[in-house]
């Protein structure tokens, strides 16, 4: 049998990979409305590849596109909650305004990449953050998020200011192998 490992698989889904120099670069924000018609066509590719990547494998934690993902060095990104029937969350020239630091406020989780989905990495994150982010006709927008989706989109701004998920891992502590990776499909757990 012929495995294709889980970034190569991405890789022939458009997603482009962790070495790319448009990973790492911060992307460039819209200039909204003026450009509306470059964003509305950048959320149409965000659209298409979530699709395309959405008939492979499960997401039961939900999943999130940012534009340099697919190769577009634009502050745009997707986010799909793992609540069925949510609509898609888009993000458009993200900046977290706000988030809980304390240290009762924060957990710790695996979190995968598509961009490097080999492995997957504990990551902590607040559990509730605030983001502002800018409307196609031009006007400021500020969302609170929580848990899981605070957490799906604070990684999807993060690659937006052109980090990498490994950046926030705790010091000596390194992704593991998706095949050792034992929770593959299930859900992050938070206390009520």
């Amino acid at each position: 049998m012929n495995h294709v490992r889980p970034s190569e698989q991405m890789r022939g889904l458009g997603v482009v990979q962790e070495g790319a120099p448009i990973l790492t670069e911060p992307a460039r924000p819209f200039d909204l409305p003026a450009e509306r018609e470059a964003a509305e066509q950048v959320i149409e590719k965000l659209f298409t590849a979530m699709e395309r990547i959405g008939q492979v494998p499960p997401f039961a934690k939900g999943m999130g596109i940012a534009a340099p993902q697919i190769g577009i060095g634009r502050a745009a990104a997707a986010v799909q909650p793992a609540e069925p029937g949510a609509p898609v969350i888009i993000l458009l020239n993200p900046t977290i305004t706000d988030r809980s630091d304390e240290t009762d406020e924060t957990d710790e989780q695996y979190e995968g990449c598509l961009s490097f989905f080999d492995v997957r990495g504990m990551v902590p994150r607040p559990l509730r953050i605030t983001v502002e982010t800018t409307t196609l006709d031009g006007r400021p927008a500020t969302t609170t998020h929580k848990r899981g989706l605070a957490r799906l989109i604070h990684h999807e701004t993060d690659h937006l200011d052109g980090l990498l998920y490994t950046t926030r891992m705790r010091r000596g502590i390194d992704p593991v192998p998706v095949d050792q990776y034992r929770q593959t499909g299930s859900a992050w757990a938070y206390e009520r």
